[in-house]
């Protein structure tokens, strides 16, 4: 009974830290939209590619909103009011594909009790015993925020899916996901502060049943990692980095970079999404 007690605390501890942290992404109403039409820009926080709930824009916590559409960029946050939401609602011009990019950071309050375990369960003893020394009751985060998301105008022209931005954390594909056909082959490569990152990617795929399949990764030393697109449905990469904060605001730091786009092997593409309460129909 006792180990049982302790197993729990730390599954508590555990789910704790998480709530504190939860996974955002950017979610199109629509991935394949035609010229002319309203697109429409959801943020949404949850684990595994399950929306928790929506985000409005923040201001304060935005170093960065940007919509490339072929050569024509434009600062979305100098036209995005704070508590927008959704996020965008942006009339399409042109054709080809479109990358949106939002940068976002924020600090965060954690409590001891829930902080030290997690470092623990997750390999970072160095840093775990470290803090195990302060008299600190709370922890301070320091979270960076990297995403993407990739929709298709008409025909799936252009090369915004490789783009490199110039950001921290960055993913980019090395392929055009809307030119390809059930089983081919997809590359990400992944890059932090314009190294390549290598560590744990994660994929997951939503479909639109709304189950989702997650896939686990380690990038290699050109930060690329492989994957198949076998499944119709939402894709998800994400990475993350954690380390001891350099800086005096927070006593640790973390990144996370996601990429979201979709994949169809119909000529008749998905227009919504019914998983995410965005239509009645995929």
């Amino acid at each position: 009974m006792k180990h049982f007690y302790v197993k729990l605390l730390i599954m508590l501890s555990f789910f704790g830290l998480v709530a504190f942290i939860p996974d955002h992404f950017l979610m199109p109403e629509n991935f394949y939209l035609h010229k002319g039409d309203k697109f429409n820009l959801h943020l949404l926080t949850g684990e595994n590619l399950v929306k928790e709930r929506e985000v409005p824009y923040t201001t304060t916590q935005t170093t960065k909103f940007m919509i490339y559409e072929g050569s024509k960029k434009t600062d979305l946050s100098k036209i995005t009011k704070n508590d927008a939401l959704p996020l965008l609602n942006y009339n399409l011009q042109d054709d080809g594909l479109v990358m949106v990019e939002m940068n976002t950071n924020e600090l965060n309050e954690i409590p001891r009790e829930d902080f030290i375990p997690y470092l623990t369960e997750q390999g970072y003893d160095e840093i775990a015993d470290k803090l195990k020394n302060s008299n600190a009751l709370n922890f301070t985060e320091k979270y960076n925020r990297y995403l993407k998301t990739l929709i298709t105008v008409d025909e799936p022209r252009g090369n915004a899916y490789e783009k490199v931005l110039g950001d921290d954390f960055e993913i980019i594909l090395k392929h055009n996901p809307y030119k390809l056909n059930y089983g081919d082959g997809l590359t990400g490569q992944v890059f932090f502060k314009g190294k390549p990152f290598t560590g744990q990617v994660m994929l997951y795929i939503k479909t639109a049943s709304g189950n989702v399949y997650p896939q686990k990764f380690t990038s290699d030393a050109s930060g690329k990692v492989y994957f198949s697109v076998t499944r119709e449905g939402i894709y998800l990469l994400r990475a993350t980095r954690f380390e001891a904060s350099k800086g005096k605001d927070a006593d640790y730091e973390s990144w996370v970079a996601s990429y979201t786009f979709a994949f169809s092997n119909h000529n008749d593409e998905p227009n919504t999404y019914k998983e995410f309460g965005f239509g009645d129909k995929h």
